[in-house]
């Protein structure tokens, strides 16, 4: 039984009970400051984005977050920020309202180019027609953010 204990928990040496398949000569990551390259949204919206991305890989992955230099790299720019009118209703309006985030990420990862990528992830969240952006929005970005880093993390340290 401790055999097989032993070769099961080192066989897999890529795999995390976190979900992160990271190489083990992976020990660093940078993000550098995603910048804000739309029109519309918060001021604060890539400080607040920047934050949840660095405390995410901080939290999920051994890495250490490194100002510059890491092993991997992720950087880019917040593309969209934008006020949809979704589900029209017989009367010509928009049912319902949609929040969505675009943000742009380039990954590279220093010790297996391969893995280096561009690619948009974007997300949104719905509310009443009835209500405003500005009643919603310290409600739905959160929500929208935490996605987006979800979505990064797992096509960066997941692999998926």
């Amino acid at each position: 039984m401790l055999l097989f204990f032993c070769l099961t928990t080192t066989g897999c040496r890529l795999y995390s009970f976190t979900g992160s398949t990271l190489s083990p000569d992976v020990k660093s990551i940078t993000i550098n400051n995603f910048t804000l390259a739309t029109a519309g949204g918060p001021a604060n919206l890539p400080l607040t984005f920047n934050e949840r991305l660095r405390e995410y890989y901080q939290r999920y992955t051994n890495l250490k977050v490194v100002p510059s230099n890491g092993d991997l790299v992720l950087e880019g720019s917040i593309t969209g920020y934008d006020l949809l009118a979704v589900a029209p209703t017989a009367q010509d309006q928009a049912g319902v309202n949609r929040l969505q985030i675009t943000v742009l990420v380039r990954f590279y990862n220093n010790k297996d180019e391969s893995k280096n990528f561009e690619q948009s992830f974007s997300f949104y969240q719905d509310f009443p027609q009835n209500q405003t952006l500005s009643q919603n929005e310290s409600r739905l970005i959160p929500r929208i953010l935490d996605q987006i880093v979800l979505d990064i993390f797992n096509k960066t340290a997941a692999d998926w």
